[in-house]
């Protein structure tokens, strides 16, 4: 008989009793690819739907090739196919990682099946460019199934733009005989997957020949949608399902305590996708969506009043001396004010970076605040120190303002306190301050996504199967069994200024203040806010009541009549 230091020993390296358990996990496959332990391989065929956005003629000479071969018709599956043979695929993640992510690369592998190879790409887009591929077995997928994280692969941020990176992409290709290349990406990690089906095209097979490319779609963040088609990135519902359960803790504490305002900053830059969710999920007193208060033009002061009301209200009302506000990562960016007072910043410190650099840093706020317009002036002198100094940090590798390093959460509670000391100073406001965003990113996937990224492994792989390039694979009717689509990628793309030049882009998707979802939270947010009615959601579950569950945004903007996801239902 083992001791109990030989068994927690036998716990070690991803061997925990929880992760063995979710191995086992039976996973609900599309009825189009048959069964889970032997699916097949399926034709895709044009549904009718063709995309196209603002800039598609420019597209199309862009992208002649590809744009020529789908006509950026979306396809769907369209019947069993034969199984083909002898196809080497090399498999990436891009960017920040995402649970499911695993589950991609375990589908994939699995449609492939034994006639074909699969290889994983060490690093990201940059292990693409030094040929760092090794080939994934039967049992790297058996060992990582429903697992969390991307760390089987390693990721980074590396975008590939430049010719001599697509040459080397090339050289890899030729290196290591490679028929496909799947990028496990968000938006820009789609867009250069396009860049790369079209560079890579020349004939794309038989035997013209070339690489196929195929993306999948992931970002915590929700803000690759195509509505009707593309219901959700993975990653968002686990994502969000653990912000939900931290952030009903915390509203029991309120309930519990009976003293403080706690905001809670979620992650999310350019779209409050996940700010929505956990609202719907916990329905706290405040929740801020960044995508509204851009529509409304809402300025800072009027933002804090509205909280600072909500605060007193409850207060007066109802004796309430605690809540909690739910603030989006990229909030600052959205009040109209501070949009333009970051332009000018940015613009103010691209042209005197030599200048601004060489300054002491006591001097720096009052050298940029002389070359703002009054307005922004007036707004940059208003702002405590440490948002000042946030403002004026290191832009990203991109040139954005590195958002998820303002503490936009306790700028919110200074001003509403100094704002209540004004209109109320009878109301008492205790507050704590929470930023949850890396908690989210690698949990064990919730059973939605680990089925959701089963089914795009399978997607991925047939459409490499039957010879296609250039698309992004999705499961639509989330809550009618599930249907393989694959979505062109050039049907996506615009052309967007950056860096002084054109370039392509697959646009975020923004919370649509006119969708079902944000309808039926601006219905529900003022009984929310009057008093106490917050729920809390528990832990993710993968066997339970809870389990089925899909998120509440994508029930509600699919106009489904529960919750329940039923894909191979």
């Amino acid at each position: 008989m083992s001791t109990l230091a030989t068994q927690l020993e036998q716990m070690e390296n991803h061997r925990s009793v929880f992760e063995d358990a979710v191995r086992q996990l039976p996973l609900p496959t599309c009825a189009a690819f048959g069964s889970a332990a032997a699916p097949r391989p399926i034709r895709f065929a044009a549904s009718g739907r063709v995309l196209g956005t603002r800039d598609s003629d420019t597209v199309a000479r862009h992208f002649a090739q590809t744009v020529a071969a789908s006509g950026n018709a979306v396809l769907h599956g369209a019947g069993a196919a034969t199984p083909a043979g002898g196809r080497r695929v090399a498999a990436l993640f891009s960017g920040g990682p995402a649970a499911g992510g695993h589950n991609v690369l375990c589908g994939l592998k699995k449609m492939l099946g034994a006639g074909n190879t699969l290889l994983g790409v060490q690093g990201g887009p940059k292990g693409l460019l030094a040929g760092k591929l090794f080939e994934i077995t039967d049992a790297h997928a058996a060992d990582i199934l429903n697992t969390g994280g991307f760390d089987f692969l390693g990721t980074d941020r590396t975008k590939i733009k430049t010719p001599e990176q697509f040459e080397q992409v090339r050289k890899t290709c030729i290196d290591h005989a490679l028929d496909a290349i799947v990028i496990i990406g968000g938006d820009d990690s789609n867009t250069n997957a396009a860049l790369l089906a079209e560079f890579l095209y020349a004939g794309v097979k038989p035997d013209g020949s070339g690489v196929q490319v195929i993306g999948a779609p992931k970002t915590i963040d929700g803000d690759l949608q195509v509505p009707g088609l593309l219901p959700i990135s993975f990653g968002f519902d686990t994502a969000t399902r653990i912000y939900a359960e931290l952030a009903g803790n915390i509203l029991q504490d309120t309930r519990s305590s009976l003293k403080y305002w706690h905001f809670i900053k979620l992650m999310g830059r350019s779209a409050s996708h996940v700010t929505l969710e956990v609202a719907l999920q916990v329905k706290p007193a405040v929740s801020l969506i960044s995508e509204e208060i851009a529509e409304k033009k809402l300025s800072l002061g009027a933002l804090v009043d509205q909280i600072a009301q909500t605060v007193i209200a409850r207060y007066r009302n109802e004796g309430l001396k605690h809540g909690v506000v739910l603030v989006p990562e990229g909030l600052i960016e959205f009040i109209p004010e501070m949009n333009a007072l970051i332009a000018e910043l940015n613009d103010v410190l691209a042209h005197e970076a030599d200048a601004f650099a060489a300054l002491a840093e006591a001097g720096r706020a009052e050298f940029i605040a002389q070359r703002l317009s009054a307005a922004s002036a007036a707004l940059f002198a208003s702002l405590p120190p440490y948002i000042v100094a946030m403002l004026l940090a290191e832009r990203d590798s991109h040139g954005n303002l590195q958002v998820s390093l303002i503490p936009t959460e306790q700028l919110l509670i200074d001003m509403t306190r100094s704002h209540l000391a004004r209109i109320a100073p009878d109301v008492p406001f205790g507050s704590q301050h929470h930023f949850f965003g890396y908690e989210g990113r690698c949990g064990a996937p919730t059973l939605f996504d680990a089925a959701y990224t089963w089914n795009l492994g399978l997607t991925v792989g047939a459409l490499i199967l039957d010879g296609r390039s250039g698309y992004m694979a999705s499961i639509s009717g989330l809550s009618s069994g599930g249907e393989p689509l694959a979505i062109p990628l050039t049907g996506l793309l615009n052309v967007e200024r950056r860096h002084g030049k054109d370039e392509y882009v697959i646009e975020k998707a923004l919370v649509r203040t006119d969708a079902p979802a944000m309808r039926y939270f601006a219905a529900r947010r003022e009984a929310w806010a009057a008093t106490d009615r917050f729920a809390s959601p528990g832990p993710r579950q993968l066997w339970g009541p809870a389990a089925h569950q899909m998120p509440m945004t994508v029930a509600l903007n699919d106009e489904a009549d529960s919750l329940r996801f039923r894909i191979g239902e």
